[in-house]
């Protein structure tokens, strides 16, 4: 194996990035909630800064993932108090937060241009004599119906009006023409008001209107309503904020092009037991399928009560104990990187040895470190599938037959006896242990007993195991879905009915199993001229029914 070579730092021996004398401020659009929809642009200046301010739709844990660990969060939306801040206060934050030479992302709701307060802050940095950038982001005039299936032009409606009533008095009369497109923007009440003021300027009564709320997040609801029925619709649905209505012909498209609320998963809220570094690529697939992921961590990752094992296992590694090294998780690689950086050892010094990943996860966290590992499952991604594909030990092609496992300290002795018996000696080392995490929140807990999740997708036995030992079981209207047999079997042995089997072991085939199941409930619902509900709104009809 040839470890890739490290890239170029431009950060000290410390990591520290070089010290600059002025701050910068970077005015980033956000678009209307799904984090998505940030350009690529966005997601670099925001991996770069030293403080991210916040605005109202995209928090902390929506960009967590590509700011530093170290990064500041400030709320630009809300004071102390929880009052919303003035413009005003708004922009001596921002040139506050860039003093010291620090880069500063001033994350804006939609496009910082358009309704938004991007002149008054970009203004308090020129007079302040901090430099800024503007990037634009997707606007919600535009999104926001595309998610929803609505497109604001055909050949029928070439003009688009944009309209944010407020305190504005609006001239409805030029909006009244059956080729033009109404999209009005603002709170419920507002977008109502200014409905019966088009109703009333002359627009048609049978034209019909989509009213969307928190558009392009999993929790968008869409509502589709006459001009002349429009505003008590929206009135009496309790939407929440922020709200966009489209009045025109083509929203009479939404039942053939809507593509966002008819996702198999849409709406669902999954429970996802696993640590939040670790549960990325379940989310992110989740919400690609049109769900909401709650990640309640059932273990925490800890060192080996004592190091010497792990010590004596990377200098083995250096003067060259092993042929092979097999990582079984992410969290293995993390503990042999950790140790490697406590002995000043880069990826260098896994040169000359074969190193084996026991799936794609593990694969590319060792990719990260810059080592392509020679061995990973061509089939099943566990330690049976790598078992199938690893080589018996060959006194002849082989000069060493050992090898390193660093594992945790519940691991199965499955590889170990397996490796064994083709040949090899293992080193088998506890890398780190796995205790069991504190219980969540008291209402994450009642959710999880109550039946408010829709699913739980489970990747191991212990995520069973310890998901039950710190809130109780899952209720029974919760569709359960499992990586594999072993998985599925502990969930049986604690009570809980599996509805869902992984075809492979892997995270994403898991989330599209669970997809495929819910694609076969919405089918069946269809088909039977019922409403679609989502498992846990099964569960509230049943219960209605039953009084």
């Amino acid at each position: 194996m040839t470890p890739t070579p490290p890239a170029r730092s431009t950060t000290d021996a410390q990591g520290n990035a070089p010290a600059r004398s002025t701050g910068t401020v970077a005015f980033v659009g956000t678009g209307p909630g799904d984090p998505g929809l940030l350009t690529l642009r966005a997601v670099d200046l925001i991996a770069a800064a030293d403080v991210v301010v916040l605005d109202q739709l995209l928090r902390e844990d929506d960009v967590a993932r590509w700011a530093r660990p170290d990064v500041e969060y400030v709320d630009a939306a809300f004071g102390v108090d929880g009052a919303p801040l003035t413009q005003a206060n708004r922009a001596k934050l921002v040139t506050r937060s860039a003093k010291g030479g620090r880069r500063v992302v001033r994350l804006m709701d939609g496009d910082p241009s358009t309704f938004n307060g991007l002149a008054e802050e970009a203004l308090a940095c020129r007079k302040a004599s901090v430099p800024f950038e503007v990037v634009p982001g997707v606007s919600a005039v535009s999104a926001v119906p595309a998610y929803a299936g609505v497109p604001l032009t055909t050949k029928a409606s070439r003009a688009v009006h944009v309209i944010t009533p407020h305190d504005t008095k609006v001239d409805w009369s030029r909006s009244t023409g059956d080729d033009v497109t109404v999209v009005i923007m603002g709170e419920p009440p507002v977008v109502t008001a200014a409905l019966a003021d088009l109703l009333a300027a002359g627009r048609a009564e049978t034209t019909p209107v989509a009213v969307t709320s928190r558009g392009t997040s999993t929790e968008q609801r869409t509502l589709t309503a006459t001009l002349a029925d429009a505003s008590a619709t929206v009135a009496g649905a309790g939407l929440e904020r922020p709200v966009l209505a489209v009045v025109g012909a083509p929203v009479a498209l939404r039942d053939e092009l809507s593509w966002y609320e008819t996702k198999p998963l849409f709406g669902w809220r999954v429970l996802v037991p696993r640590t939040k570094d670790q549960a990325h690529a379940t989310t992110d697939r989740l919400a690609e399928f049109g769900a909401v992921s709650e990640v309640v961590p059932t273990i925490s990752v800890e060192p080996p009560r004592t190091p010497q094992q792990m010590e004596r296992a990377i200098k083995g590694l250096v003067t060259g104990r092993y042929e092979w090294v097999g990582f079984t998780s992410v969290n293995a690689v993390r503990a042999v990187r950790e140790k490697f950086e406590e002995f000043g050892l880069d990826a260098r010094a896994f040169s000359g040895l074969k190193v084996a990943a026991v799936g794609g996860v593990t694969a590319r966290a060792l990719q990260e470190w810059g080592i392509e590992p020679d061995l990973v499952p061509s089939g099943e991604q566990s330690a049976h599938g790598l078992l199938e594909d690893w080589p018996p030990f060959d006194d002849v092609l082989d000069p060493i037959n050992r090898v390193f496992l660093p594992r945790a300290d519940i691991a199965t002795d499955t590889l170990v006896a397996g490796l064994h018996e083709i040949g090899w000696e293992v080193d088998d080392v506890t890398a780190y242990r796995t205790v069991r995490a504190a219980p969540p929140a008291a209402p994450v807990r009642e959710a999880i007993k109550s039946g408010t999740f829709d699913a739980v997708v489970f990747t191991s036995s212990s995520t069973v195991r310890n998901l039950v030992g710190i809130a109780g079981k899952p209720h029974a209207s919760t569709v359960v879905a499992c990586i594999g047999p072993a998985t599925a079997k502990t969930a049986e042995e604690h009570g809980l009915r599996v509805d869902v089997l992984a075809p492979e072991a892997s995270s994403g085939a898991l989330v599209e199993a669970l997809a495929e199941y819910g694609a076969a409930l919405r089918l069946s619902a269809l088909e039977a001229g019922e409403p679609v509900v989502r498992p846990s709104e099964r569960k509230n009809s049943a219960r209605r029914k039953a009084r």
